[in-house]
């Protein structure tokens, strides 16, 4: 049920009151101008959170740019959390992921005809993506990654993640709870996505829902489900067999997420048996957590593999010291979302497209599509994927 995996600690409620003084003060500043807001001419989509922790915003931007990419000159922008760099760096395909971060550098290896770009300072980021590009290939639509708490940018269309097994109704501020801000920093948002949820959710949960997130007339609100695709080999060593068949597999799931919890319930009923090694979010894989995987997974018993989220296998393959044995077992698990209902995901894509024909400067959804951009990469054409059908619980 919804709010299932939020844990309050309650002894830590005078401090979150003290952290929602000064969450409250700094979204007063914005709300007066003293500290300034900046909109832009060319099309934003901002997509993020108010909850430390993992809510799906990587799956929610790539389809965005799955929406948009045949239509539009796509820009992602991120910070680059955790890399090895700083200032505004543009990747191109051989950009390492120390210099960009791991969730950039995943969406220009899945979508190399994109641009992808980092900055800490996304109003310089922004600036730069609409200054240094020519006319003929100018960005038509800029999506910033994780910035909903990035209040120097004014977004077109703001986006908040929710997740369903951690409501924001239901959650305290930092340190007893996960809210990074009050909860009526969602009033700021012009879409909220109930993320994660069941796939079997009835329709008396959905009113409930609705009801107990209290948005005003002007905010839509939309539920969406993960859907996991064919694992695919991290190394080339696992090549060349057939497609690997995770209920006849003992399944090593190696996590380095904020939430690992959805992905271990989905994984248990469809594997022969499952046994978590997880990490914080964004880690790094060091020499003795390298040893720790090699030895952990050769006790497991055959048939076995180890299953890793598209995030963590990008640090994997600069990780030294795996045995040939994980080499040639590892796998990385894609992951889709998709929205609850045929008509969410109609009135949601019109809601995206919509705003981006009336904000451009030309109207380019119009457009022949062979006029709007060039021919995409083979890499992207793989739009209707093999899935496996996992319950959720």
């Amino acid at each position: 049920m919804e709010g299932d995996f939020i844990k309050i600690n309650e002894w830590l409620l005078p401090l979150s009151w003290l952290y929602g003084l000064g969450a409250s003060f700094r979204n007063f500043l914005f709300e007066v101008g003293i500290l300034k807001s900046r909109a832009y001419k060319t099309p934003v989509i901002s997509v993020g959170n108010i909850t430390v922790g993992g809510t799906g915003k990587t799956p929610h931007v790539e389809y965005l740019v799955r929406l948009l990419q045949d239509k539009v000159r796509v820009a992602v922008l991120s910070r680059g959390y955790k890399r090895k760099s700083r200032g505004y760096i543009v990747a191109d395909a051989d950009t390492p992921v120390e210099t960009i971060g791991d969730e950039p550098y995943q969406m220009k290896q899945k979508f190399p005809a994109i641009t992808v770009a980092v900055d800490k300072k996304r109003t310089r980021g922004i600036e730069r993506l609409t200054s240094e590009q020519a006319d003929d290939k100018a960005i038509d639509v800029i999506l910033l990654d994780d910035a909903f708490q990035h209040r120097y940018v004014k977004p077109g269309v703001n986006i908040l993640l929710v997740d369903y097994h951690r409501l924001i109704i239901y959650d305290k501020l930092l340190p007893a709870g996960r809210l990074r801000e009050p909860l009526k920093g969602k009033n700021r948002a012009d879409i909220v996505i109930v993320t994660k949820c069941p796939k079997e959710l009835k329709p008396m949960e959905f009113r409930v829902i609705t009801r107990a997130m209290g948005l005003y007339p002007y905010q839509h609100l939309y539920f969406s489900t993960l859907e996991y695709e064919q694992p695919q080999p991290v190394f080339k060593e696992a090549q060349g067999g057939k497609p690997l068949k995770l209920s006849e597999q003992n399944v090593l799931l190696l996590t380095g997420i904020a939430s690992p919890r959805q992905l271990v319930e989905d994984l248990k009923p469809e594997v022969g048996s499952i046994l978590p090694l997880t990490f914080p979010d964004h880690h790094k894989f060091r020499r003795k957590d390298i040893r720790r995987l090699n030895e952990v997974f050769d006790t497991m018993p055959e048939p076995k593999c180890i299953v890793t989220t598209e995030k963590d296998a990008t640090r994997l393959k600069a990780a030294e010291g795996l045995s040939d044995d994980v080499r040639r077992s590892l796998y990385a698990l894609p992951v889709r979302i998709k929205f609850m209902s045929d008509e969410q995901e109609e009135s949601f894509n019109q809601n995206i497209t919509g705003y981006i024909t009336k904000n451009s400067r030309k109207n380019i959804l119009a457009k022949p599509k062979e006029e709007r951009r060039p021919k995409a990469s083979s890499n992207d054409a793989a739009d209707k994927p093999r899935t496996i059908s996992f319950k959720s619980h």
